[in-house]
This record gives structure tokens, sequence and C-alpha cells, in this order.
């Protein structure tokens, strides 16, 4: 069983950020904005060009099909007509709902931009923007589901990929067979909400709202809703979640690959499984450091707002299972509602009824009624100030990831 003592093993890198802030309450919070892009991003005044304040070659798409500035009426379109040609593609989405999925086989660079109030202009960036009760202008939605034996994959509202096998996400506890390509070096996304609303119509299981596989993602102001299997980091996939709102019920985040949430809100629509259920591999316990995981940061664990009025603790919310033995999730800095049962982690299910030690879970600074560690599983890591330190951005990733914007502000 890895001990608390392993950690004295891990690289060690300076603790670049120190992301602490007041634990945000559902309120009219409206600005920490990109100052880059904002200026693109603000809706403009009628008969100016949406693109003024953009930078030169992007691609405006709107929904509305008599808007005569638009090039694309639909984001798919958008993307399939860039050169993967190493340079970086900027598409800036106007107000309105996208039903659609969104395929991005790109590897040059690309950013999606969703339109902002033009009202946020005058609004200090100086607070949270994730905000579970109040949407982003921009919704791309879709509603596929698994069934008849598909691969979770194909029900995935955004893929993030080099190519369709990539994007697979198999069964059993090796999932897919690995794949030598390698897709986007570096996606963003600014304030679009990612929906899969199909178990919003049907009593279903997987459906998913990203898949991002084999590739380098990240995401600002952006929200994300399903119920399970909500948000996928596959293989040889490095995912950064910032300020955003994640929805589900069941393994909402569960992955293979490296996965960041730093200042999100996980908000619970039911109990059912764990928060997290995390694959991995079997190198995660041997790498310099716990490499392949979940990692929550400075976040909360909430009721979602359209959650059933009568979610409580005695609904089994875990903050996580072991979908294969080498699962990593770790929590830091997190407020936790009472919704979270007072073990933290369970097991997969009655075929794998042991928490294995090759696991590892952990948690530093835990807070709320969920928060309380005093009954946790004997295998979880409550982990001291000075060993959290050692579970860094910079840590995690094996590099400064120069494919964070870390200029967004929060």
């Amino acid at each position: 069983m890895p001990s608390n003592s392993y950690l004295g093993h891990l690289r060690i890198r300076p603790l670049f950020l120190s992301l602490i802030w007041p634990l945000l309450l559902l309120g009219p919070f409206v600005s920490s904005l990109s100052p880059q892009f904002l200026p693109c991003q603000l809706q403009k005044p009628n008969g100016t060009s949406p693109l003024t304040g953009c930078p030169d070659g992007t691609i405006f798409v709107s929904a509305d099909t008599n808007n005569s500035w638009a090039q694309f009426n639909k984001v798919q379109d958008a993307v399939e007509s860039l050169q993967d040609d190493g340079t970086l593609a900027i598409i800036l989405i106007g107000e309105g709902q996208y039903f659609e999925a969104v395929n991005v086989t790109r590897s040059s660079p690309l950013t999606i931009l969703g339109q902002l109030p033009a009202s946020y202009a005058s609004v200090p960036i100086s607070t949270p923007f994730a905000n579970a009760s109040q949407p982003n202008l921009v919704q791309i939605f879709n509603t596929v589901f698994v069934e008849n034996g598909i691969d979770d994959a194909l029900s995935a509202v955004l893929t993030v990929a080099p190519n369709g096998a990539a994007a697979l996400i198999g069964a059993g506890t090796t999932g897919a067979p690995a794949q030598g390509a390698f897709g986007n070096v570096d996606f963003k996304m600014y304030n679009v909400d990612v929906q899969n609303r199909a178990s919003l119509t049907f009593a279903i299981s997987q459906a998913l709202a990203t898949d991002i596989s084999y590739a380098n993602a990240s995401f600002y102001g952006c929200g994300f809703a399903s119920f399970q299997d909500t948000w996928y980091t596959g293989k040889n996939a490095s995912t950064y979640v910032v300020d955003s709102v994640i929805f589900g019920q069941t393994d909402y985040l569960f992955g293979f690959g490296t996965a960041w949430f730093q200042n999100v809100i996980l908000a619970a629509r039911g109990c059912g499984g764990g928060t997290v259920a995390w694959k991995g591999t079997n190198s995660s316990l041997t790498e310099a450091v716990l490499r392949y995981g979940a990692y929550i940061s400075d976040s909360q664990i909430i009721r979602s707002p359209d959650a059933n009025a009568t979610l409580n603790i005695t609904d089994d919310c875990f903050l996580g299972r072991p979908w294969n033995d080498w699962a990593v999730t770790v929590y830091l800095n997190t407020f936790m509602e009472d919704i979270i049962e007072p073990v933290g982690f369970e097991p997969f299910d009655s075929a794998r009824p042991t928490i294995m030690n090759t696991t590892f879970y952990a948690e530093f600074n835990s807070t709320g009624p969920g928060g309380n560690t005093s009954e946790r599983v004997p295998i979880e890591h409550l982990l001291t100030a000075e060993q959290a330190k050692h579970f860094t951005i910079d840590g995690v990733f094996f590099e400064h990831p120069k494919w964070i914007d870390f200029d967004y502000l929060f």
C-alpha cells in the first residue's frame, strides 16, 4: 500500500500557484474573464462587426441564419474549414444554441470563444465567473446516449482527438487499445456550455459531454452537463478546467489521463457511484509524481440547482471509486456539502468489493459538512500542508504547460 511516506519521494517543484480564494456561493458572479480575448468576445452594437476587437483571421459562427456577419451557422463547419498548418486558429461563436456534435481532429492550436454580453465590459474582473444557476450565452448540445453496444465515445458532444480510434474509450479496466497518434497540441475554449441533454428526456446511462483523448485541452468559464460520465480525459490526454461548472450524477469525472480542475463547481444532480471514477495506468504509482489522475483544487461539490430536493447524505454521493486498481484522485482545498458520504470513497461494484492498495486517494483541507474526514476509509491519505504542496499543476503535467492560459483572471 502506498503510504504517506511515499510523498517524500515525489519530485518537488515550486508551488507556482497559490489559488486559494473564498469559497463562492451561488450568486450573480459575472466576471473572471480573459484579458486577451474579452474585447473580441463582447457583443457589439447593431451595425458593428462582431469581429471588432478580435485577432486577424478570427472566424465568426452564428446560429442566426439571417446574420450577415456569419461565416458559418454550425461550429463543426467552421472547424472543418481550417487548414492544419501549424498556426493558431480562432473561432468566435455568437449567442445561441447549437444542436450538433463538435469533433476536433486538427493538431494545430485552436481557440474557441463564446460571445459575452456587452455589459461585461464594465464589470471588474475580480470574482469567479462559475455559477451553477447562470448559463453561458453559447450552448452546444446534443442528445446522443450509449445504446446497442456502441462505444461511450460516440455519445460525446465535444471530441478532441486525432482520429476516431483514439477517441474510443473501450470496455473493462484497460479500455480501448493504445494509439500512437497525438491530436491537438493546444485546444482552448472560453465561456461555452457543452451539454448532453439525452438524460433530460430518456432514462439512460452514459451520455458524455466531452471526450478529450491524445490531446492538450484547457477550458475557461465553461459549463459541462450530463448525468453519467459527463467529463472524459482519455489516454495520453492532459486537460485543465478553471472557473467552470460540471453537472453530473454518476462517475461524472472519469478517464485515464491527467486532469486538473481548478476553481470548479461540481454540481451533483443526484448520486450514484462516485463523483470521480478514474482508471489511471499501472505506471501511476511508479512515476516521479502521481501523474495520471484527477486533481480537484480550490473547488466545491454542491447540490445542483436542478437536483431533486431530497438529494441528501443518504443518497450515497461518494468522492470517487476506482474504475481500475490504479485510480488516482486528489482533492485540495475543496468545499463539500453534506451530500458526501462520510467514508469518502467506495469500491467500484460488487464484483470488485475492495479498494486495492494500488489506488491513491487523498484530501487536503476539505471543508463544509461533507468535508469532515474523521470517518474516511483507512486507505485514503489525509495530506499535511507540506505534503499537499507536492501536488501542483507543474508537477502533475511534468512541465509548466504552455497550452494553459495563466493570464485568465479569477
